[in-house]
């Protein structure tokens, strides 16, 4: 019975509209990448005028982890149809094999030995931070720049596109 009475006197309560900001967006501006047509550039909490330098980082971050994912997502359905032959692991006892290992996220992370994920961090640290180092005179999740010749979109409205869907 409270609630409903509660659930009512919202119903008649006035609408609070939050303030428009007329500052000029630090990071992302209407028409950038990322920026989705009518909604424009959504920001209620006003983090990119407020903090640009973090938004530009949880930009990056972003862009990172939705790229493991794409390999986590990769390695499942690679591993669940494909098995290489010969050994993992000589050092564990005994000998782990490729095909030992099973498929999906959790049986493989179980079944490799604890060194396998070490060399497996290992590797993926040092190239983030030495091949793939985000370069801050560049936009956020261009790693590569001019170190590898790789043109990813020749048109400019093409990358515009691809990259307004693929975020």
């Amino acid at each position: 019975m409270l609630s409903t009475a509660v659930s009512s006197l919202s119903l008649n309560a006035p609408v609070v509209r939050p303030a428009v900001s007329n500052a000029r967006m630090a990071a992302i501006t209407p028409g950038d990448v990322g920026t989705t047509k009518p909604l424009g550039v959504y920001d209620p909490l006003g983090l990119m005028t407020r903090m640009p330098d973090k938004y530009r980082r949880w930009q990056e971050m972003e862009i990172k982890h939705g790229r493991i994912a794409m390999a986590a997502v990769t390695h499942v359905l690679v591993t669940a149809n494909f098995k290489w032959d010969g050994y993992c692991s000589y050092l564990s006892f005994p000998p782990l094999k490729f095909e030992d290992i099973p498929a999906g996220t959790l049986g493989s992370w179980a079944a490799l030995p604890q060194a396998g994920w070490a060399q497996i961090v290992a590797i993926v640290a040092i190239l983030d931070n030495s091949l793939f180092a985000q370069d801050p005179n560049l936009e956020p999740g261009d790693v590569v720049g001019d170190r590898i010749p790789w043109v990813r979109y020749d048109d400019p409205e093409v990358k515009f596109f691809k990259l307004n869907a693929e975020r």
